[in-house]
């Protein structure tokens, strides 16, 4: 566009020894403002010869933004990428102040806490909340939240078991079905100790918070990768007993396929009776995914569509009222619903933008 093409007349970055490594320090800081920090990924960026499309999407700032450090820096060095002298009323507290915050936000806290929260950091550092806010704000802090992700699985095997699972997905053999299989096990059947009150304009639907257990349900079921369809059987306990009864309900219901079938590593899928029966069914084949990985496994994603659709906040009378409810859904689930789920990863490992 013109915008980029006028931008890139600005001049080109070359930077001194001096310069590269003052700028890496603050690329890498964890005490400095965050604006800093991505002014110096900008320089360091269009010096390498990085195109404005790939720091945009990378860092999330905008083709103004770039230009503007870009010709500050071209201008007046290192020292053009600090904010310019404001006129009004100096800040109340120094960088030591901004530094204390940051510090005591990223430390654990003492006394039985698990995380902090902004109201006790400024009262441990004499500060005001709002305060604290805006300074973890400006740092892209967020003492309150936290993000899970999947440990690196300590499967010797691991890539040889993922590649696999990964190419049943992305490339099935020919006249087969692949099957992921799994038990979701221990749902509740709970009751309330009084109605509910149902929703109404300005009102939530309500319930109390107490509660009382009419026993609980476990199931096992399979999702057909290709078509998305859900098999399902309730069971009394997760064992290798009624694992193999519903090896055997899939072997009759997609008699004339050969069955690659995904599960994880449970000792009740690996069981002697289990092992026996299959080694005369050279139409099913077991693969199982690397340990400590089940979120590889497909039926994960649809244990956890199911889980927002009938378990969260329901309310049962009886543990049968539970097995109905979820094997009607399941049917009408397989008629009006059923889709395979779209495999978006592409094989590309995404790099942090910190």
């Amino acid at each position: 566009c013109d915008m980029c093409r006028s931008m890139n007349r600005i001049g080109d970055i070359n930077l001194t020894k001096e310069q590269e490594e003052e700028l890496l320090t603050y690329s890498r800081s964890s005490s400095l403002d965050y604006r800093y920090v991505v002014r110096a990924k900008v320089i360091l960026m269009l010096s390498a010869g990085k195109p404005y499309r790939e720091i945009i999407e990378k860092l999330s700032i905008g083709k103004t933004p770039i230009a503007k450090w870009k010709r500050r820096f071209i201008e007046r060095g290192i020292e053009g990428l600090k904010d310019s002298p404001r006129s009004g009323k100096p800040p109340i507290y120094t960088l030591t102040d901004r530094n204390r915050v940051i510090q005591k936000a990223c430390e654990k806290p003492a006394d039985g806490y698990s995380s902090w929260s902004q109201r006790r950091i400024a009262a441990e550092l004499g500060m005001s909340q709002t305060t604290v806010h805006d300074i973890l704000k400006s740092n892209d802090l967020k003492s309150h939240k936290t993000e899970y992700w999947c440990g690196k699985s300590k499967d010797p095997e691991f890539e040889e078991k993922m590649l696999n699972v990964v190419g049943l997905y992305l490339n099935p053999p020919e006249n087969a079905l692949v099957l992921s299989v799994d038990e979701k096990t221990q749902m509740q059947a709970l009751d309330r100790t009084q109605p509910l009150l149902p929703m109404k304009p300005g009102y939530p639907e309500r319930q109390t918070a107490t509660y009382k257990r009419n026993g609980t349900v476990s199931l096992i079921a399979s999702l057909a990768v290709h078509t998305g369809e859900i098999t399902g059987n309730i069971i009394a306990k997760n064992n290798s007993e009624n694992f193999l009864k519903f090896l055997k309900k899939l072997d009759r219901k997609y008699r004339n396929k050969h069955l690659h079938i995904i599960v994880d590593n449970l000792s009740v899928h690996k069981n002697s009776e289990v092992k026996k029966w299959l080694k005369h069914k050279r139409k099913i084949t077991m693969h199982f995914a690397p340990t400590y990985s089940s979120w590889l496994n497909q039926i994960e994603i649809w244990f956890n569509i199911m889980s927002k659709d009938v378990l969260k906040g329901a309310v049962w009378k009886s543990k049968e009222q539970m097995v109905k409810q979820i094997m009607k859904y399941i049917k009408a689930y397989n008629e009006k619903r059923t889709k395979p789920f779209e495999w978006a990863y592409d094989g590309t490992k995404k790099e942090s933008s910190n």
